[in-house]
């Protein structure tokens, strides 16, 4: 006789959670909650990955590569050397040491804010 009060007090409960949440306005479907979470993973893992390919690689920037020839022009420009905090500089030093902690979460951050941005139109 307990056991079935509390089974049924706990189903009464559950249907009052529910009844609560159906009716707010902020209900997400699960395939866009699932969108945002892949929108920010895809953007965190991408960007090592194009910075790769690039040519910017942690033992430095690859020969006949994009980076190479981002580099070139940009010593070109410079008068003979890359400046310090410019683009090629920052992305050389990503691809040399990878992406922080508050990168990563910038990163996912702008990646899940797109994705559900991009979600809204389908």
């Amino acid at each position: 006789m307990v056991a079935s009060a509390f089974t049924s007090s706990a189903v009464t409960g559950v249907a009052k959670v529910a009844r609560v949440a159906s009716g707010c306005a902020v209900v997400l479907p699960l395939a866009r909650i699932a969108t945002v979470v892949i929108g920010g993973v895809v953007a965190v893992e991408a960007v090592p990955m194009v910075l790769g390919v690039m040519g910017f690689t942690a033992t430095g920037i690859t020969s006949s590569s994009i980076a190479a020839k981002m580099m070139s022009a940009a010593a070109i420009a410079n008068g003979g050397g890359v400046a310090p905090g410019s683009l090629v500089a920052t992305l050389q030093s990503l691809g040399a040491t990878g992406l922080s902690g508050l990168t990563r979460f910038i990163l996912g951050s702008v990646g899940s804010a797109i994705a559900a941005g991009t979600a809204r139109f389908y």
